[in-house]
């Protein structure tokens, strides 16, 4: 019945001007789908603008009173197929048609537009034009009241790039336009930048693909489905939860009739729709201007608006969202064919060629240079074109409670977006963020830190100062034998050299450049590691010492410090030359923010690193691992060994080499375990290297301090083995010569005596008294006998000659006469 209505309307608007015979006819074929349906629903409530259109056109004043615009209806069914046959059918039969108005459906459109050119036609629309249209090469003779979908994405593009949202998700409803537009739109953000993560497609059940936005953390949805369908859409939405601060909805693509929740979906009431729906963006083209001048028609666009809806009520008919824009292209069209039957008259009136007839394609060159130059204020606001597209402006309206605002516009002619800031309402402190920000955040030591741990540093080496000054000084009160002094003080520059090296490695490019900070990489490595090993040097040897004199009865080596010394050289020049140090940014696993959940902390450090940093280090490591292992073995072996005032005790040695190896095996494991915290790792490393040179000079330097205090300038240090060796073979060499002196004035005093023994053997016969063996002249020679006897028997004690040796003891009247 409504089709029967819709086909008596329309032949009334074709037959009744035919009657009249009083204007200029001006034949047009006017397509569009009649039949229920898709395109049936939407061009409904078309027919009464279009009359209205036809009559305010009866009221104007030539030229445009003069002509008559007569439409021959075309049902394209919404099939390119029919639609293309009926066209030809249209005009084989004539009569001559001059242009083409409407087409709604986007297949019966890119089809017939495609053949303007070949049938000498120049079309006007006033639907939106999918973007694969906007090819002015292949399409130009098409003219659309409404501007193309591309401008919804243009639109829908300059409203992410004002609140930076450089990644979003699409959700389109299925069907050939949207199809187009989400392609055109996926066009666009592809040459902004802005990261497309899901592209879901919907039929009747949008939860699917919305569930698969969640799997992907859009926060970001841009929506392109029809009016009906956002009910639905928002649903699901409120469904999964997504809506509220954390997500923001774009709908552009749906009509210009605006959202309607006139029903609930399964499942959700009217408030979770509004819940859900509150605080998205809606892009749609505005229906009717919102000035209150009179147009081209002599009407306000209100005044249009209440004769279309008078119009509507007396057919019993619905509102169609294209009403205001089929109005306006009945002016486009009635102003382009006037234009052009004018010029022609005046041609045939006052042209030498007035005789000749225009032809087609002259007459389509003409009338396509008129819709091009047409300009006039209709209802939906000012009418003009520029490369076939509509300049108008795009509605930016948010849905705020119930209602929504308008917010902004989106300028189709200048490509501007204004939105009006005070009128925008989010539902967190701002714009919901694109994704769960991660925010960078560098791991370095802190100036308090750095602060306290260098100043420590500083008085380890200010104490490590002041004692190698007090041995300088005091040089010549120290009992030094050989090498003792140069050896402490190798081993002070050692811990001079380690405590420095605390002082570069808290910097950072806070402090210092980058190109500094590379420099310093290997100043810092070449002071550890040199320090290290002069100070492990020195223990090594001293250790040594003391066990090759009291083990292994052997001398020592003197050259294993220089051997030790040359080998860490020539691996850290190696390092150097061939793989040098470098500041290297390292990423560490990512951690949420507790005062913020949509943030992730991206914590990431800069280390002093190498292409085959493992390689290096393993080489380092190689040859000191095992010397420290080596140091312990002798300093345990050696732990029990005494010595006087001026040496080294053995369990000194064994502590300190002990407390050199454990602090340097925890150095180097803490520093591996600890590479992901460079706080940590430089609180760690600098307290063992710190407790390491404390303790050596505690316990090296402590007792000696203290010794030098409380007995004034009488010092003494430290002496060697070797040193107490050296003196015991100088004094074994000196009674060694008194003896062999002595040696010689006893032979003398020997024969002296055993000569004056003869004598009196000779002359006194008698045998002598007591009191004669008591007379001092017994008694001095038998004591002079008894000290050459305690001497021969005390020298091989002391290192000196055997008593074999002396020919005191090979002469029998010696013993004989004692």
């Amino acid at each position: 019945m409504d089709v029967l209505m819709l086909l008596l309307l329309l032949f009334g608007l074709w037959v009744g001007p035919v009657l009249a015979q009083v204007r200029h006819p001006l034949p047009v074929l006017w397509m569009m789908p009649v039949s229920s349906g898709w395109g049936g629903n939407l061009t409904a409530g078309v027919p009464p603008a279009v009359r209205l259109a036809l009559q305010d056109l009866k009221k104007q004043p030539a030229p445009l009173g003069n002509y008559e615009i007569q439409l021959q209806l075309l049902d394209s069914q919404c099939e390119a197929p029919s639609a293309l046959k009926a066209l030809f059918d249209a005009m084989w039969s004539g009569p001559k048609y001059l242009l083409l108005f409407g087409g709604v459906c986007p297949s019966v459109m890119t089809l017939i537009t495609r053949s303007l050119p070949a049938l000498n036609l120049v079309q006007v629309s006033f639907a939106a034009p999918p973007p694969n249209l906007s090819n002015r090469k292949w399409y130009g003779n098409l003219f659309s009241t409404v501007p193309s979908d591309r401008v919804l994405n243009q639109a829908t593009v300059k409203l992410l790039q004002r609140h930076k949202w450089n990644r979003v998700a699409i959700i389109t409803q299925e069907g050939l336009r949207r199809s187009e537009m989400k392609k055109d739109l996926i066009r666009q953000l592809m040459k902004v930048g802005v990261q497309v993560v899901s592209t879901e497609s919907f039929y009747d059940d949008a939860c699917s693909g919305l569930k698969e936005l969640k799997e992907r953390d859009a926060r970001i949805i841009i929506g392109q489905f029809e009016d009906d369908s956002a009910s639905e859409v928002f649903c699901c939405a409120y469904r999964l939860n997504l809506f509220g601060p954390r997500y923001q909805w774009i709908v552009a693509g749906g009509g210009t009739a605006g959202w309607r929740f006139g029903w609930q979906a399964s499942g959700c009431t009217a408030d979770s729709l509004l819940m859900a729906a509150d605080g998205s963006f809606r892009l749609q083209i505005r229906q009717l201007s919102d000035t209150n001048t009179a147009g081209v028609s002599g009407q306000t666009p209100q005044e249009y608006q209440d004769a279309y809806l008078r119009e509507l009520i007396q057919e019993r008919s619905e509102v169609s969202p294209l009403h205001a824009y089929a109005y306006d292209a009945v002016w486009v069209a009635a102003k382009a064919l006037s234009q052009v039957m004018e010029a022609v008259k005046h041609r045939e009136k006052y042209s030498i060629q007035r005789n000749v007839t225009v032809g087609e394609e002259e007459f389509q060159r003409t009338l396509l240079e008129a819709v091009k130059q047409t300009q006039f204020e209709g209802v939906t606001g000012p009418v003009s074109f520029r490369n076939g597209e509509r300049m108008m402006s795009i509605e930016v309206t948010q849905f705020q409670g119930s209602s929504g605002v308008l917010v902004g516009e989106f300028s189709t002619n200048t490509q501007h977006l204004r939105l009006m800031n005070h009128l925008l309402k989010f539902k967190g402190s701002g714009p919901a963020k694109d994704q769960t920000e991660e925010r960078p955040q560098q791991r370095r030591v802190s100036l308090l830190l750095y602060i306290i741990v260098s100043s420590v540093a500083a008085v380890t080496i200010i104490i490590t100062l002041t004692i190698l000054c007090v041995i300088i000084i005091n040089r010549k009160h120290w009992l030094l034998r050989r090498s003792g002094g140069s050896q402490d003080e190798l081993l002070l520059l050692g811990i001079l050299l380690s405590s420095a090296s605390i002082l570069i490695s808290g910097l950072d490019e806070a402090s210092l450049s980058g190109m500094t900070l590379e420099i310093l990489c290997s100043v810092r490595l070449w002071i550890l590691s040199v320090g290290h090993t002069v100070g492990f040097s020195v223990l090594f040897i001293k250790t040594w010492r003391v066990y090759s004199t009291c083990c292994i009865n052997q001398k020592p080596a003197g050259c294993v410090q220089l051997w030790m010394l040359l080998l860490d050289v020539f691996v850290l020049t190696s390092w150097q030359i061939l793989d040098p140090l470098r500041r290297v940014v390292i990423q560490h696993r990512l951690e949420s923010d507790p005062a913020d959940q949509d943030v992730i902390i991206r914590p990431y450090s800069e280390h002093c690193s190498s292409i085959n940093m493992e390689l290096w280090l393993t080489a380092v490591y190689g040859y000191k691992g095992p010397l420290l292992g080596l140091g312990c073995f002798l300093a345990w072996s050696i732990r029990t060994v005494k010595s006087d005032q001026s040496a080294l005790p053995g369990e000194h040695l064994t502590l300190c080499m002990f407390a050199v190896t454990v602090f340097s095996v925890s150095g180097v494991t803490g520093s591996l375990l600890t590479s992901y915290n460079p706080p940590v790792q430089f609180c760690l490393s600098s307290a063992l290297i710190l407790c390491c040179n404390i303790f050596i000079l505690s316990w090296l330097f402590g007792t000696k301090l203290l010794y030098m205090w409380s007995n004034g300038s009488e010092l003494q240090i430290e002496t060697t083995e070797e040193d107490t060796e050296e003196q015991q073979r100088s004094l074994n060499q000196q009674l060694k010569s008194q003896t062999a002196k002595l040696d010689v004035e006893i032979e003398t005093i020997t024969m002296q005596l055993s000569e004056t023994v003869c004598a009196v053997d000779k002359t006194s016969e008698e045998p002598l008294s007591p009191d004669a063996v008591n007379s001092p002249e017994h008694v001095e020679r038998r004591l002079s006998m008894q000290l050459l006897i305690l001497h021969h028997s005390y020298l091989p004690y002391i290192g000196g000659v055997s008593a074999s040796s002396s020919s005191l003891f090979g002469s029998r009247e010696a013993f004989v006469h004692s």
